[in-house]
């Protein structure tokens, strides 16, 4: 039974810290971003994109959490009793998604925040602001593919 915990709570931890971050990632850039479609409210789109993009950490914290889950057989309905040390394997392997979710879409925020300096300087540039922002978002890519090699590695 102590192994299912740990599973679950590296599976847990996956959807939490990711999404935190990207709570605290799209609140950032929203309160920026309302700042500028309140002088320039043509602007909302271009805006709205770059606000948008820390959000997609807490979908991969979902995914790896879903990766655990189908992993345990859980969508059976069985609840799988593993070794403590399994799950302990498993946690481990949720660690990757869970910490490059959490602080890249943090950091993500700040360099979308900028784009939207781009956006209102130099309108017809705003995609350069976007990539600048999607290059953090890398990181968080490899840690979701980390955790899904990891967690595929494990035999129940």
């Amino acid at each position: 039974m102590i192994g299912l915990i740990l599973a679950l709570a590296g599976a847990a931890m996956c959807v939490i810290f990711a999404g935190i971050g990207s709570i605290i990632g799209v609140g950032k850039a929203g309160q920026a971003g309302s700042g500028v479609v309140s002088e320039e409210p043509e602007k909302f789109g271009k805006v709205l994109l770059l606000q948008a993009l820390p959000s997609t950490q807490g979908i991969y914290g979902f995914i790896g959490t879903f990766w655990v889950i189908i992993k345990l057989g859980l969508l059976s309905g069985n609840a799988p009793d593993i070794a403590w040390q399994t799950g302990l394997a498993i946690l481990l392997a949720c660690l990757p998604v869970t910490i490059n979710g959490f602080i890249s879409a943090i950091y993500q925020a700040r360099v979308a925040i900028s784009g939207m300096n781009i956006v209102v300087k130099q309108p017809q540039d705003a995609g350069k602001g976007v990539i600048m922002s999607a290059m953090v978002e890398t990181y968080a890519v490899l840690g979701l593919l980390a955790t899904i090699l990891l967690i595929q590695g494990i035999s129940l």
